[in-house]
């Protein structure tokens, strides 16, 4: 099997990070990767706000709120509001992606949030080859007005579509897969 096939197949979703430091020259080389994705009409649609501590910590307010807000009624929110706030602080990379906005034009919008999309699994491809793991999240958190405030972008402008969680993985889940012939058909 190829590197590149290799990569692609064994990649999983990563929840649980260990504390070492991702090299930059990691992230560059996402980036890079992530630069090079299909572009209809090369709009290069995509951003990548890499947050730091400061603006990771601006979040917790909206994340406290947000994890209160899905407890069931009687259920004490203290364990959920941390387990929430931890998915924002203890990731050794946090990311956040945007798609350019084209209110005029929503077949050129479908087309720049696709390739967002395959720059971010470019960059997410090129991290897991480096043996980085990541999780992309796409909660409400995505549609959070201190989120657009806190990165400086425009509602319409760009538009969020997810949160990369990026580090060294602390475990490999396993996952089942459909069955080619499942996801697959020839046609006549």
């Amino acid at each position: 099997m190829s590197h590149v096939q290799d990569t692609i197949t064994s990649r999983r979703t990563i929840y649980r990070y260990s504390s070492k430091e991702v090299d930059p020259e990691f992230l560059e080389m996402g980036f890079e990767a992530a630069r090079n994705a299909p572009c209809h009409k090369n709009t290069h649609p995509w951003k990548f706000y890499v947050m730091g501590g400061d603006s990771r910590k601006a979040l917790i307010p909206e994340i406290e709120k947000l994890a209160a807000k899905k407890c069931k009624e009687g259920e004490d929110s203290t364990e959920a509001v941390n387990r929430a706030i931890s998915k924002i602080l203890s990731p050794p990379v946090l990311i956040c992606v945007t798609t350019a906005l084209s209110p005029d034009d929503s077949f050129r919008e479908e087309e720049d949030y696709a390739a967002t999309v395959c720059a971010t699994h470019n960059m997410i491809l090129s991290l897991w080859g480096n043996g980085i793991g990541s999780q992309w999240s796409t909660g409400a958190i995505t549609r959070s007005d201190l989120a657009y405030s806190t990165i400086g972008a425009t509602r319409g402008e760009e538009r969020i579509i997810g949160f990369i969680k990026i580090g060294y993985p602390e475990e490999i889940p396993s996952k089942s897969k459909k069955v080619i012939e499942e996801i697959r058909s020839y046609l006549p």
